[in-house]
C-alpha cells in the first residue's frame, strides 16, 4: 500500500536526493535573476537563461574550432556553442552565468549559438 499522494509533506525535503535539491536551487536562482527557464524557452525568441555550466569540451564543428558548454538551470539543459573559439576564459565547469540569445533546437536539444554571456562573480556563488 502506497502512502505517496504526490504532495510534498513536511519530510519531503529529507527524502529528496541531492540532485533534486540542487535542481530546485538552480531553478529558484534563475527565477530570481529574471531569466527564462530552459523548459520554457521558445524557438527563435531572444531569451535570457541563467544556470551553472556542467561541462565545457572542445568540439570542432565542421573542422572549425568551437567551444561547446552545457548549461543546467534545474529545469533542463541548454547547449551553448561558441564558434571560432578554442577556449573562453571564465567558461569553466561549475561556473554560474547568464546567457542571452535565440534558442534553437539542434539534434533534438536546446542550443544557443554565440550567445552573449555574463559571468557571475565567484564570490556570489
Amino acid at each position: 500500500m502506497s502512502t505517496d499522494t504526490g504532495r510534498r509533506g513536511p519530510f519531503s525535503r529529507w527524502a529528496r536526493t541531492q540532485s533534486e535539491l540542487d535542481a530546485d536551487s538552480l531553478e529558484e536562482r534563475a527565477a530570481d535573476q529574471g531569466a527564462t527557464h530552459v523548459r520554457d524557452c521558445a524557438r527563435g525568441e531572444r531569451t535570457p537563461v541563467a544556470g551553472r555550466l556542467r561541462s565545457v569540451p572542445l568540439r570542432p564543428v565542421a573542422s572549425a574550432p568551437a567551444v561547446e558548454a552545457e548549461l543546467w538551470d534545474g529545469t533542463g539543459r541548454l547547449t551553448l556553442l561558441f564558434l571560432g573559439r578554442r577556449r573562453i576564459p571564465g567558461i569553466t565547469p561549475g561556473r554560474h552565468l547568464v546567457v542571452t540569445g535565440r534558442p534553437i533546437v539542434r539534434d533534438g536539444e536546446w542550443c544557443m549559438v554565440n550567445p552573449r554571456y555574463v559571468l557571475k562573480p565567484v564570490s556570489a556563488e
